[in-house]
């Protein structure tokens, strides 16, 4: 896996091409279980790199221990590109491999990627989906202060419902 952290630091997509075509393992991972193609997304790569790992066989539906998907991992890291991808090869925008039951919604509305909430709401997000312990999308952009969110999920803070912070 160092090989394969010192390529993807360095965004260094002629390394990785020669990498792969000595047989290195696109889908290997760490100690984490996050991938080659996870940790592609969190050193923000170029999406031409990605896409080289993802024509070598990435596996775009892999999830680490803690049930991160690839597919949250590109909202998380606002890789628009990535995610219209994803959702091109037929992803339920609304499914999650996490206990919480924390949706790739609730990832946009936390860090604030607006382009991308509009795309998942447009393919069928769940705008009134709740996790685990009972926080919803909006809830979760309350908490963040993420006002364009909010506006986003047509946020009314006037209703009796939103007249208290959500814990």
């Amino acid at each position: 896996m160092n090989k394969w952290l010192e390529f993807l630091k360095n965004n260094d997509f002629i390394g990785i091409k020669k990498y792969l075509k000595d047989n290195a393992d696109v889908n290997d991972t760490n100690d984490s279980e996050e991938s080659v193609l996870a940790l592609a997304m969190r050193y923000r790569c170029d999406f031409d790199l990605v896409m080289l790992l993802v024509n070598a066989k990435a596996d775009i539906y892999d999830f680490d221990e803690e049930g991160v998907s690839i597919f949250e991992m590109a909202i998380t890291y606002d890789n628009l590109d990535m995610v219209k991808y994803i959702i091109d090869k037929g992803i339920d925008v609304n499914s999650t491999h996490r206990k919480s039951r924390f949706t790739p919604l609730m990832t946009a509305a936390c860090y604030g990627r607006v382009d991308i909430a509009k795309l998942l709401i447009e393919n069928g997000a769940n705008k009134e989906a709740i996790d685990s312990k009972g926080i919803s999308v909006i809830d979760f952009a309350r908490k963040m202060n993420k006002k364009s969110i909010l506006n986003l999920l047509d946020f009314d803070e006037n209703a009796p419902k939103n007249t208290t912070y959500a814990r």
